[in-house]
């Protein structure tokens, strides 16, 4: 399986640079899994296909401001770093601009009350560092960080929070979950009002999701690793939804990680958190979802290829195709696809 055969011809003009004004007003293309048939709908269309006893399973990470800028205290060199991954006792693990500058000792300071030290060099600008700060972290970088924002996206974002959804709850994440970013209070509640079960798991995304798969052979791809969790009370819902007859419905790839890394031979769920590495091309057999909400992903990355896995490479592409062909806004902040 070559890594080529997931790339597909995409416009720029179609990469959506700036939300919506409404969060709820995206289109939505529907694509059946089975027969490849799609239809054109808009968000506000996804109740219509979701019924009573029904599970939707949304991501509740949070998006951290974790783009800092310092100096090197040695040289004065201007110095950005991307916090990925929290290791644990204030050591992260972050994407570093201009790497090169950067050695294990190096020390970087970014306020009075923030620096960090390095304390290894990995590969591709990754460096660990050890963070040294006055007060809460995370209230720090509220005050000094931005958001990361992908780099297909080249404008500023003039609300914070609208790189955010409106449900996030627990910080970690270097990138958010986008396919819940369509998601307001009223769509939520009539959902809940249909009698559709909403669950909460937490993946924190890495910045591993943006990058495009770069060997020739799928199946060689070094998966990037992120922290999941699930609770008791989450684990019992999906296994009485199963047991009722009733779907799972994953909304975003993160989520459909999270589940598919869970699940047992058996399609049963426990809580359950950890580090995650599964990586879902063709040929994966799911256990735990039955359909997916999800945005249009970026040419052969590893996120196209998990829908493949769902819905059949040919049928993906073809949807594709159309959803250019129609103009769809594509990537984090543009339209939708259920696939069911």
């Amino acid at each position: 399986m070559k890594t080529d055969d997931f790339d597909y011809d995409l416009p720029k003009e179609l990469i959506a640079q700036t939300p919506l004004k409404k969060r709820d007003s995206s289109r939505m293309m529907v694509l059946d899994k089975n027969t490849g048939k799609t239809e054109d709908k808009v968000f506000t269309d996804l109740i219509d296909y979701i019924e009573p006893g029904d599970t939707l399973v949304l991501n509740d990470t949070k998006v951290i401001p974790a783009r800092i800028i310092g100096h090197k205290t040695d040289t004065g060199a201007v110095i950005e770093v991307l916090m990925l991954k929290d290791l644990g006792n204030d050591e992260w693990e972050c994407l570093t601009k201009p790497a090169k500058r950067i050695k294990v000792g190096t020390i970087v300071k970014f306020s009075n009350d923030l620096s960090c030290k390095c304390t290894s060099v990995g590969e591709d600008g990754i460096r660990k560092y050890k963070f040294i700060y006055d007060g809460i972290l995370l209230e720090i970088l509220d005050k000094l960080g931005e958001m990361p924002l992908p780099p297909y996206i080249t404008e500023k974002l003039s609300e914070k929070d609208r790189y955010q959804t409106i449900y996030a709850k627990n910080p970690g994440s270097a990138a958010a979950p986008t396919a819940g970013l369509h998601f307001t209070n009223e769509v939520i509640d009539k959902i809940k009002e249909k009698k559709i079960n909403v669950a909460y798991v937490t993946l924190h995304v890495g910045l591993g999701t943006f990058r495009p798969v770069n060997v020739e052979d799928v199946t060689k791809h070094d998966m990037h690793s992120e922290y999941y969790e699930m609770s008791q009370e989450v684990a019992d819902l999906l296994n009485k939804t199963r047991k009722n007859g009733k779907r799972i419905i994953a909304v975003g790839t993160t989520s459909t990680r999270v589940l598919e890394t869970i699940v047992d031979k058996t399609g049963q769920f426990k809580a359950q958190s950890g580090n995650t590495k599964i990586f879902i091309y063709p040929g994966y057999k799911f256990k735990a979802i039955d359909a997916l909400l999800t945005n249009f992903h970026l040419p052969k990355s590893t996120l196209i290829m998990l829908i493949s896995a769902l819905a059949g490479k040919e049928n993906v592409l073809k949807a594709y195709k159309k959803a250019v062909d129609k103009k769809y806004r594509f990537f984090s902040f543009g339209d939708c696809m259920l696939i069911k």
